[in-house]
């Protein structure tokens, strides 16, 4: 990458991985309000990406494939907090459902129904459910805030592995996959179909019989149910 031919390497190293980028703000997107424009998510990815090229070491072990995919998640995350996009009073709902979510699922020892939720929360189902779709989802996804959390004092780059980091991280994923394990079995669906076989929200709307909106609301409300299970752990 630095040598006399250093420009035209990365230009072929921007072609190569700017479909990278793309994938990575698609995949995003279902976790975030319609008000995100695809575009900004690319953008700041390109960015990230650029960076990812004049930041990366060989030396140090990982792949430039693996570095990039950091750095360009990492300057998406960046771009969405620096925005502050979702309303105070949408917070507050989020942190609600996620509360009753708690004390029903605690006291019922089994995933809470929408209805019994909406109840909790003395809403009505449509009005529940349109606030899932408002809050998806205000906090991305729960497992990337609580890695942020786990990084060792002093150490800025969460892309650097200390054994301080590495130990919360596996203890997260155990608790995270004890928590999607959890799941009602529509919702660890669409998880697995979501985040492991990376199907888009369309693709997964045909898989489940239901629309992309209700995929949205179904995604929100797993989140929510794992994020109050973890907070049970902290």
């Amino acid at each position: 990458m630095y040598t006399a031919r250093g420009k035209i390497e990365q230009a072929d190293l921007l072609d190569e991985y700017l479909p990278l980028v793309r994938r990575q703000a698609l995949s995003m997107q279902v976790r975030l309000p319609s008000s995100i424009e695809l575009d900004d998510l690319i953008q700041a990815g390109t960015v990230g990406l650029l960076e990812a090229m004049g930041r990366f070491d060989a030396s140090q072990g990982a792949s430039f494939a693996t570095f990039a995919s950091q750095r360009i998640r990492g300057a998406m995350l960046d771009e969405l907090r620096s925005r502050d996009w979702l309303p105070r009073s949408v917070r507050r709902n989020a942190r609600a459902v996620d509360e009753a979510v708690r004390r029903l699922e605690q006291s019922l020892g089994r995933p809470a129904e929408e209805t019994e939720i909406a109840g909790e929360l003395d809403m009505g189902l449509e009005e529940y459910r349109q606030l899932l779709s408002d809050t998806n989802s205000g906090h991305l996804l729960p497992f990337e805030a609580l890695m942020a959390e786990g990084v060792e004092p002093g150490i800025e780059d969460a892309s650097i592995d200390t054994p301080y980091r590495m130990l919360i991280d596996e203890e997260k994923r155990r608790q995270l996959a004890e928590g999607i394990e959890a799941l009602p079995e529509r919702e660890k669906l669409l998880m697995a179909l979501y985040y492991q076989e990376e199907l888009n929200l369309k693709e997964i709307g045909v898989v489940l019989g239901v629309t992309e909106s209700r995929v949205c609301q179904l995604h929100s409300q797993a989140v929510s149910r794992l994020r109050a299970r973890l907070a049970e752990h902290d």
